[in-house]
Formats: structure tokens, C-alpha cells, sequence
């Protein structure tokens, strides 16, 4: 889908590109430590200027400064004994800067939250192709088995469950609300947990609250209905809803 192209007023666009300059070059550049640069990047979008030294605050507020610093806090994907501990903290900073940002009055411009998250995403992903957009409060477990293709949408409220790998093909559009896992638990012994890849293919659109299993392959400009749950692969330019997902049409060879 083609967007509307907007912006903000002249010197508000100055600021965001500079915003978003710094940031970059502070994370890459090596001259500090980037949990240093992420906690003090989030306390300044929280509060502003740092108008006093952080053992001088109260007690709660030295408690929120801590906890923007990555090093001082954990993630759910953190507790998984399946981690790679190295890939992992490599990408810890970036992935804890997204997620606050996200939760801040900036994670919820578009204006520059595209362009924030775009920045932010080679850092974190195994790979980003071009013009990927992503709305807010999208999550992630490992990142580092999170692959993207070229001209990817993904909207509000989306779970990639990377645990196992999760390939994302060209032209894919992901609407709010959309799950996609790479890993299940056994039926008999919850502590064995399967990880096995799962692939949407070019040209997929998941639709709103739909669930893709993992494993699941799905083909080619295929189509997941809304709150459909996959629980087999899907069949290229099949069209399946339900639950589980059942296909229902096939799309005519004139538009795909």
C-alpha cells in the first residue's frame, strides 16, 4: 500500500533528523559505552536536561534513571536457557532504547518513530531490507533469528517470536495485533520446547489478530484471514481463515 507522504513544520523536521544523527553516530562511533548512551538518551527524552546529578535524586527517581540503563535490567527472552548470551547483550542496548521509546510521546509520532525504528532495526535484526516501516509497540523475542525483507509493514501490537527463526519475505504486510512464533512447548513436558524456523513467503498479508504456528510455511502472496490461527502450511496464493485455518479461495492468476 502506497502512503500519503507527510511531515512535520521546517524546524521540527531539522530537530528529528538531528535527533536521529546523534543517536546513531553515539551508538556506532565507540567513543562510549552505548548503555551509557541509551540511558541517558531515554532520561532525557522522559524528563529533559539532567537539571541534577543522579545521587542527589530521590530515592524512586534514582530507581527510574537505574532502569534506563540496559545493564540494569532484564527482558523475558533473558530467563530462556535456549539465549545466545553473546548475540543477545550485543543488541541488548538498541532493543531496550526501541522498546522505551516506543512507550514514550516520540514512539508515538510516525513522523519519526518510522524513521527511529528503521534506524535502530540493522543493529537488532539478523537482517532489514529497504523501506521496512513498523508502527509501535511491535515485539520481539531474540531479534538476532528475526530475518526481513525488502518493503516489509508491520503495525501496531505485533508479536515476532524469533526464538527458532522467523524468515519475512519481500512485499509483506503484517497488520496490528498479528502473531508469529518459532517455537512450542511439548504437550506432555512444558520445559521441552521445539524450535523450528518458520517462513512467510513474498507478497504475504496477515491480517488483524491472526496466529501463525510455528513451523508453518507460508507461501507466496498467500493470505491469513483475520483471527485465523495457522496450524499447517499454507499453499502459495491460498487464502485461509478460521480456526484452525482452513483455505476458502485461491487468488486469480491476474492479481498475483
Amino acid at each position: 500500500m502506497t502512503y500519503r507522504e507527510l511531515s512535520a513544520q521546517a524546524l521540527a523536521e531539522h530537530d528529528y533528523e538531528g535527533f536521529l544523527s546523534e543517536i546513531e553516530q553515539s551508538l556506532t562511533n565507540g567513543a562510549r559505552d552505548p548503555n551509557e548512551v541509551v540511558r541517558d538518551t531515554l532520561f532525557q527524552i522522559y524528563f529533559g536536561p539532567a537539571a541534577t546529578a543522579p545521587e542527589n535524586l530521590p530515592l524512586a527517581a534514582r530507581a527510574t534513571w537505574h532502569t534506563f540503563d540496559p545493564r540494569n535490567i532484564t527482558t523475558e527472552p533473558e530467563y530462556y536457557t535456549d539465549i545466545d548470551s553473546k548475540l543477545y547483550q550485543q543488541r541488548k542496548p538498541m532493543i531496550w532504547l526501541w522498546q522505551m521509546f516506543d512507550r514514550s510521546p516520540l514512539g508515538q509520532n510516525a513522523l519519526l518513530g518510522h524513521r527511529f525504528r528503521r534506524m535502530l532495526a540493522p543493529f537488532i535484526f539478523r537482517s532489514v531490507g529497504d523501506n521496512f516501516k513498523c508502527w509501535h509497540s511491535v515485539e520481539w523475542s531474540f531479534g538476532y533469528n528475526l530475518s526481513i525483507g525488502n518493503n516489509v509493514v508491520v503495525h501496531r501490537h505485533v508479536l515476532l517470536d524469533d526464538r527458532g527463526g522467523i524468515e519475512i519475505g519481500d512485499d509483506v504486510s503484517i497488520s496490528d495485533y498479528v502473531n508469529v512464533y518459532s517455537h512450542s512447548h511439548d504437550i506432555y513436558d512444558i520445559h521441552q520446547v521445539e524450535t523450528p524456523t518458520t517462513r512467510i513467503g513474498n507478497g504475504v498479508r496477515l491480517t488483524y489478530h491472526a496466529t501463525v504456528l510455528a513451523g508453518i510455511q507460508v507461501g507466496d502472496r498467500a493470505m491469513i484471514g483475520t483471527n485465523a490461527v495457522v496450524t499447517r502450511d499454507v499453499e502459495p496464493n491460498h487464502i485461509v481463515v478460521g480456526i484452525p485455518a482452513k483455505p476458502v479461495k485461491i487468488k486469480d492468476a491476474k492479481s498475483t
